[in-house]
């Protein structure tokens, strides 16, 4: 679990870096995961990074049922999974307020981190779908969900993208299985995360190669 680990406190760190350079003005833009504005964005994420804090204080489950790609399954997230979320970010980013924002996400990913650094390896968690899953399963999801969204947050505020190495690695093998990406694609990692969760079109060549190489797309709620 240690790179899963240490790729969830780069990728939660640079955020949270970034997070201390917005303007309130920067707050208000639009994003590519509407409705959300950036505040809400940044909201959403913060409580998805802090998920595992209340996770490890509730009872174990006996055992895991569903892995990382598993947790990313269509059938998750429906009409009323997305409702859900999508209000929850606008609650809890009101009153929108600059500081309180970063400071809030800093104070729950190292929560987690303390959390996850205090549990057992083997340790089994209950996700808010009910699922039981591995701790270094879940943490991983963590992961994309932080590195991701920070793919989306730097759409909106006009900047490159900051995803970490080590961040891109995690979330680049859980999307493949830990295969390459067909040959002839040439897609990078952060090509690869782009196409895979959305954030980039995928064209017609570009899936017919990937159909015939069998990936298995995983489904990513906004």
């Amino acid at each position: 679990m240690e790179p899963t680990r240490a790729a969830f406190s780069a990728e939660c760190a640079r955020f949270t870096e970034v997070l201390t350079e917005l303007t309130d003005d920067d707050l208000g833009r639009p994003t590519d995961c509407p409705p959300w504005t950036v505040g809400e964005l940044i909201a959403h994420t913060r409580t998805g990074v802090g998920r595992l804090t209340d996770m490890l204080a509730a009872p174990a489950p006996p055992h895991a049922e569903v892995d990382a790609a598993g947790y990313f399954g269509a059938a998750k997230f429906t009409a009323e999974v997305d409702a859900d979320r999508i209000a929850g970010g606008q609650r809890d980013a009101l009153p929108v307020d600059r500081a309180a924002l970063a400071t809030e996400f800093d104070r729950a990913w190292r929560a987690t981190e303390a959390a996850v650094a205090a549990a057992a390896p083997d340790r089994v968690v209950r996700t808010r779908h009910g699922d039981a899953m591995r701790l270094g399963e879940f943490l991983r999801t963590r992961v994309v969900e932080v590195g991701v969204h920070g793919l989306d947050l730097a759409a909106a505020l006009g900047r490159s993208p900051w995803l970490t190495p080590p961040a891109a690695a995690v979330i680049a093998e859980l999307l493949t299985g830990g295969r390459p990406t067909p040959a002839g694609l040439g897609w990078d990692r952060l090509t690869l995360i782009r196409k895979a969760t959305g954030r980039t079109a995928v064209t017609v060549p570009e899936r017919a190669a990937v159909d015939a190489a069998g990936f298995r797309w995983l489904a990513f709620g906004r």
